[in-house]
């Protein structure tokens, strides 16, 4: 029995759902939006809040923990034909997206119900999207 255990399994071992975890989250910081399904969207959701708040502090403590918890996944870019290193997850993380919330207390993170369904099985297909993505965009 599964009493008062926190999580979900999503029909996965812990380490399938650790790795899942760790690349949607990564992917989430990249792209700054991502498409996935709602139990995993709301699943990866707490874990992304609490990498962006330990980006706020930007201390060296702050960025071995975020390295232990999210590998530090490369950032590439295609341009002219080549595939460019554009830097790292983490170091967007701690440049870029930390200092962005600086202000903000938490919600850091939307999830937007999209009108069509997985084909397959049909799971309900969201948008994971950081808040305030959308204002540098446009």
């Amino acid at each position: 029995m599964r009493h008062r255990v926190a999580g979900r399994h999503l029909s996965r071992t812990s380490e399938h759902r650790l790795a899942l975890r760790r690349n949607l989250t990564a992917s989430l910081f990249e792209h700054e939006t991502i498409s996935t399904t709602l139990e995993k969207a709301k699943e990866v959701r707490s874990f992304a809040e609490k990498l962006i708040t330990l980006a706020k502090k930007g201390t060296l403590p702050a960025r071995r923990r975020a390295i232990a918890l999210l590998n530090n996944r490369a950032i590439y870019a295609q341009e002219e034909g080549q595939l460019v290193k554009k830097g790292t997850v983490i170091g967007k993380l701690f440049s870029d997206i930390g200092p962005r919330y600086l202000d903000r207390a938490g919600g850091y993170t939307r999830i937007i119900k999209l009108p069509k369904r997985r084909l397959g099985d049909g799971g309900q297909l969201v948008l994971l999207q950081l808040v305030g993505s959308e204002k540098e965009k446009s």
